[in-house]
């Protein structure tokens, strides 16, 4: 009798699991259908929770939610953000600028970019192009070693080699001479070399704060991956490099060498880079910075008109991937894409073939060797549909390019960290920046079509002739596309 009640008491217990199990799978999955806006990862999380009961659940509630969003919205009601009616000094002295004749063809453009993003497109920037570590690491570490007042410092990744350790001596130097030294970097993206960054940091004055620890959560998307460098408020640099010895060309031994661009810029648009730090400052300690030193009345440089584009899964709306968008739409002559990673969506597929059938030259330079196979074979499943419609396509020769630019008509180009695929534009903290200059863009065209005549071109004969088992994988690594 004894054992035919333990025997129901067992089986109880396993039914009230099982419905809790069940339970809590049905109503991730009901979350994930209600408010995942794309269709395809509500559909894929739906199959996880009710597929993978015991595990479904838990994965969806630790990588397809995005707390970030919901966090910042709570803050901002609570009103930790930088209020509205806060604002710089900065501020009250900008102006938006038309564009010139020169580039009346892209006004659409532009309308469409003064609607989305709430910052000023700016005249008077200069902009100077440096290849590779070799050329921008001295210059960066220069201008911390020339700072008088403030250093700010955002990056993926920082190495803890010899380059590494370069950059951290010129910050503690500069912090232990009294200036202000801020570091905001990634803590995912500082896993990548040993001892951490940070460790070596918290060691001198300077301020240094990892973001997205642990401690918020599993996050392997919503990384801060965000490249920039404000010295005084005066001087900024961004682009696609982080910070080691990969980016450095010339050196022997070590890790394979990664090619890459990185900007030097001056003049106006300055400000609302540093704001876009102050608010990644202010996301991660609490701390809102209000010294108007940081915001020198800005200086005339250049000819370029120039905008900074701070895009992240804390906005409603996504703003690289929309600017993107309506640049090929406006294109008339040519588009040059240049990127390591590339997983274009439905929209940017169709947006990128229709400014092909209409006359426009588009031209997209991949690397030839990646540093993620499994993105490299993604992508490859796409080609076909680009090569099909007329697009031409290039393999960049080794060593890997980790080099971001999209260039629209000669006269309009985007510059920065993000790369052409669902983590940039849907899932990290990207930092961008528009630019309307004639002679700029020439130079990097020039660049770009230098490279390309180095290069390979795909072809639609090459890309058929893959196997069946290469097909395969391609097709398998492009299921996952929304991931990568």
């Amino acid at each position: 009798m004894l054992r035919g009640t333990i025997f129901i008491s067992d089986n109880i217990y396993l039914w009230i699991a099982g419905g809790i199990l069940a339970t809590l799978s049905i109503l991730s999955a009901a979350h994930a259908v209600i408010f995942k806006k794309d269709p395809r990862a509500a559909l894929c999380w739906l199959w996880v929770c009710i597929t993978m009961p015991f595990i479904g659940f838990i994965l969806y509630w630790i990588l397809g939610v995005n707390r970030i969003r919901r966090k910042t919205e709570r803050w901002q009601k609570r009103g930790r953000f930088i209020a509205e009616d806060k604002t710089f000094q900065a501020d009250k002295e900008l102006e938006a600028a038309p564009l010139p004749e020169y580039a009346l063809s892209l006004l659409e453009l532009k309308n469409l970019t003064d609607r989305i993003i709430p910052i000023p497109l700016v005249y008077g920037n200069s902009i100077t192009t440096m290849v590779n570590g070799d050329e921008a690491y001295p210059v960066m570490i220069s201008a911390i070693e020339d700072a008088k007042h403030s250093v700010h410092l955002s990056t993926y990744i920082f190495d803890t080699d010899n380059a590494g350790r370069d950059f951290v001596k010129a910050l503690a130097d500069a912090a232990e001479r009294g200036v202000e030294v801020r570091v905001i970097v990634d803590a995912m993206g500082e896993l990548y070399s040993r001892p951490k960054v940070s460790k070596l940091l918290k060691k001198t004055k300077v301020e240094v704060e990892r973001f997205l620890t642990l401690r918020h959560g599993a996050y392997i998307n919503l990384r801060n991956h965000r490249k920039m460098l404000i010295v005084d408020g005066k001087t900024a640099f961004t682009g696609g490099m982080n910070i080691g010895d990969r980016h450095v060309i010339n050196r022997t031994g070590g890790i394979a060498p990664v090619k890459d661009l990185h900007f030097k810029i001056k003049g106006p648009v300055i400000p609302e880079m540093q704001k876009l730090f102050l608010d990644d400052w202010f996301f991660i300690t609490g701390k809102h910075i209000d010294n108007p030193a940081l915001f020198p009345s800005p200086e005339t440089s250049g000819n370029a008109l120039a905008r900074v584009i701070g895009d992240g899964p804390d906005k409603e709306f996504r703003i690289l991937h929309a600017m993107i968008l309506g640049a090929l739409s406006c294109a008339q002559k040519s588009v040059y894409l240049v990127t390591p990673y590339f997983i274009p969506d439905k929209a940017l597929i169709a947006a990128l073939i229709t400014a092909a059938l209409k006359g426009v030259k588009v031209t997209i330079l991949l690397p030839a060797l990646n540093n993620l196979p499994f993105v490299h074979w993604a992508t490859r499943a796409y080609l076909w549909e680009f090569l099909e419609n007329g697009i031409h396509i290039y393999y960049e020769p080794p060593p890997f390019a980790h080099t971001k630019l999209f260039i629209v008509d000669g006269i309009w180009s985007l510059i920065g960290s993000a790369n052409i695929d669902p983590r940039s534009l849907r899932l990290n903290f990207e930092i961008n920046t528009e630019i309307y200059d004639q002679d700029f863009c020439a130079a990097l065209e020039k660049r770009v079509i230098d490279t390309i005549s180095e290069s390979k071109e795909v072809t639609l004969e090459e890309v058929d002739a893959r196997s069946i088992l290469v097909r395969l994988k391609d097709g398998i690594m492009k299921l996952f596309s929304p991931y990568l």
